[in-house]
């Protein structure tokens, strides 16, 4: 199985809601680090799972729609509680939707801060 990764950094605001979870509850921002694997058996005709660029800039272009944002405010939430295990799938979802991916798989981890990490992959 090969593998191919890339991470970037971007801070986003947010408050839970429908709990609580005292300063949780209230707007704060995180410094987010997004974790992007692609995983196949196969390269293609050039020897990649995927061309790099091609994921670099997709991925700047899903994170670029959340980047100094209030992640509450954005549609993709729909009035839904912005947890990190959700915004993992909603990164996942928007960035797989942009990628030729053919056999290979991909899964991002989002990480909040230096310990706390949720991921997704379908």
């Amino acid at each position: 199985m090969y593998r191919l990764s890339i991470s970037r950094d971007f801070i986003a605001q947010h408050f839970l809601i429908g709990g609580d979870w005292g300063e949780e509850n209230e707007l704060h921002s995180h410094h987010y680090r997004i974790e992007v694997l692609i995983e196949g058996r196969e390269l293609n005709e050039h020897g990649y799972l995927i061309d790099i660029v091609d994921l670099e800039r997709s991925l700047l272009g899903v994170i670029g729609q959340y980047r100094d944002r209030t992640l509450n405010d954005q549609i993709t939430f729909g009035g839904l509680n912005p947890s990190l295990e959700r915004f993992a799938r909603i990164l996942q979802e928007d960035l797989a939707g942009r990628l030729a991916l053919g056999d290979a798989r991909l899964s991002v981890t989002l990480w909040e801060n230096d310990r706390d990490f949720a991921g997704y992959s379908p």
